[in-house]
C-alpha cells in the first residue's frame, strides 16, 4: 500500500465547513493492498461500552482497527467521522451501531492516507441534542430504516442542518425501510423532498471519477458472488437498484444524502476479510464514494 503523507500546508477541523479547505494528494490507484491476515470475527455487532464516546471505545468486529497519530499542531484541527446514536424505531438491523468501530476507523485511515486531510483516529458518536454537536459538520446515520427522532430531536437535526451541517444515511434497503427515513426527514426539512442525484453532480467528481452507482452487499453476499457471477447483491427483491437521492438547501448544497440499497459501512469495515470483497466492493465502490462524499461534505 503507498504510503502517502499529508501536505504540512493542509489543515482541517471539525469546528464549521466553511473554514475548510482541500488539498488533495491522490494516488494513481485507491488502494495497493487490502489489511489483510489478522483474522476476522463474524456474528453478532461489536458490544458497546455505556461510556463509550468514540469509535476507538468499541471492540472491532472485523480485523482490528489501523491506529496513526497526527503532528501536535494539528491534534485539535482535524476531520471528525461523526456517527448519531439514535434510539431505534421501527425496521430491521442492529440499528444506529451497526459496522462499528471498524467501518468508521477503517474509511478515516484511508481518507487521511489517501489525500491531505488531516483526520482524528478516534471517531465520535453523537446524539442529536448534544451540545457538540454543531462542532461536527459530517454526521452518518446507518440502518436509517429504523430511524426515530422525537421532536426535540427533530428541531435540533433541522437546525443542524440549516446552519450547514451534512447527513449521510447509509445501509437501508428496500421500500419500508425508504419510506420510514422518507417520512423521518420530511419532519425535520419540511417542503424539501429527496431528488436522484445525477452522475454529473460534483460530489462524483471531487477526488475520485465515480461513474457509476455501484452496489455494495453485505459482506457474505459479497463473497458468495465470486463464485456465482449472477448471485444477488441485494438483500430483498426491493433492493435491486441502488439510489443515491439528497436534499438541497436553497443555494443547491446537499444537506441529506441518502444512499439507499447498498452497505458502504460493510465496505469500510470488512475490508481485511476477505481478497476479492476487498478488490470488487471496498476499493472500487466503498472508498471511492466515502472519501468524495467527505471531500463535498467538507467544501461546501
Amino acid at each position: 500500500m503507498p504510503n502517502h503523507s499529508p501536505s504540512p500546508h493542509t489543515r482541517r477541523t471539525s469546528k464549521g465547513p466553511a473554514l475548510l479547505a482541500v488539498a488533495l494528494l491522490v494516488a494513481g490507484s485507491l488502494l495497493a493492498q487490502s489489511r489483510l491476515g489478522r483474522g476476522g470475527r463474524w456474528g453478532t455487532e461489536s458490544y458497546i461500552p455505556p461510556n463509550a464516546r468514540t469509535a476507538r471505545d468499541v471492540p472491532s468486529h472485523s480485523t482490528e482497527t489501523p491506529t496513526w497519530t497526527n503532528p501536535p499542531a494539528f491534534v485539535h484541527d482535524t476531520f471528525v467521522f461523526t456517527r448519531l446514536h439514535y434510539t431505534q424505531g421501527w425496521g430491521r438491523g442492529s440499528g444506529w451501531s451497526t459496522d462499528l468501530p471498524d467501518s468508521d476507523l477503517n474509511l478515516s485511515y484511508r481518507l487521511q492516507q489517501m489525500t491531505s486531510v488531516r483526520v482524528d483516529p478516534n471517531g465520535r458518536f453523537l446524539r442529536v441534542s448534544d451540545p457538540d454537536l454543531p462542532g461536527h459538520p459530517f454526521l452518518y446515520i446507518v440502518e436509517a430504516g429504523g430511524l426515530s427522532l422525537d421532536n426535540s430531536e427533530v428541531a435540533d437535526l433541522r437546525q443542524y442542518l440549516l446552519n450547514g451541517g451534512f447527513l449521510l444515511l447509509d445501509d437501508f434497503w428496500g421500500d419500508d425501510a425508504w419510506d420510514n427515513a422518507e417520512q423521518v426527514l420530511a419532519q425535520v426539512l419540511p417542503g424539501r423532498r429527496f431528488v436522484e442525484l445525477p452522475l454529473d453532480h460534483p460530489l462524483y467528481h471531487g477526488v475520485f471519477s465515480i461513474k457509476a452507482k455501484g452496489q455494495i452487499p453485505n459482506y457474505r453476499l459479497g463473497i458468495q458472488s465470486e463464485f456465482d457471477p449472477a448471485h444477488r447483491t441485494w438483500e430483498t427483491e426491493d433492493s435491486t437498484v441502488v439510489h443515491h437521492r439528497a436534499i438541497l438547501d436553497d443555494h443547491g448544497r446537499i444537506m441529506v444524502l441518502a444512499t439507499h440499497n447498498t452497505d458502504n459501512g460493510d465496505g469500510w469495515e470488512r475490508e481485511g476479510e476477505n481478497d476479492y470483497f476487498f478488490h470488487n466492493f471496498s476499493e472500487k465502490i466503498a472508498y471511492p464514494l466515502g472519501i468524495n462524499i467527505i471531500y463535498y461534505a467538507m467544501t461546501h
